[in-house]
């Protein structure tokens, strides 16, 4: 398939994502394309951080992003809640949310900010849909493109795109 299309395609995905509605009308969503040899570099790197660090599936999805030609991120970064002291992230007051670095994300988060995450993402797949191009949600991209830095965002989603007969991140 054409890298070029797949490339329009993701640019218009990310544009879904960055006009989807958000919170409060604040946006803490970014977008990034990934693209050619760097694709392939973050295949490499989800089979290195699964053997690393003994977690499952790193090499399974690592070969999904391998036969995709571009991979849209889509994170969410310094994110401040809305301040309803709603209790939804696990606090009862929105003030006693520090921000600590886990394993491989950065957290906790205000509930509302992941949900603006999760529909900017719903967004992008969407877009995905419309357009026939192949594509899966997966965190595992999201946790090597931060580790890597790639991106210093603190919670990311990898969508990789690929156009062929047949969708390459299902029948895994």
């Amino acid at each position: 398939m054409s890298e070029k299309a797949l490339e329009i395609a993701a640019h218009l995905m990310a544009l879904s994502a960055t006009t989807a509605p958000k919170s409060r009308g604040e946006s803490f969503v970014f977008t990034k394309i990934i693209e050619g040899r760097q694709v392939k570099e973050i295949a490499d790197s989800m089979e290195q951080f699964g053997e690393k660090t003994k977690k499952k599936n790193f090499d399974r999805d690592a070969k999904s992003v391998r036969n995709s030609e571009v991979i849209l991120l889509i994170g969410i970064r310094d994110a401040t809640p809305i301040s309803q002291n709603c209790g939804a992230c696990g606090y009862d007051n929105c003030t006693l949310l520090e921000k600590r670095t886990g394993p491989e994300f950065s957290g906790p988060h205000c509930a509302f900010r992941l949900l603006d995450m999760g529909i900017a993402i719903g967004s992008a797949v969407k877009t995905a849909s419309i357009l026939n191009v192949d594509n899966r949600i997966m965190y595992r991209i999201g946790a090597v493109a931060r580790s890597v830095g790639i991106v210093d965002w603190d919670f990311v989603m990898g969508i990789p795109l690929s156009g062929t007969g047949k969708n390459i991140h299902f029948d895994r």
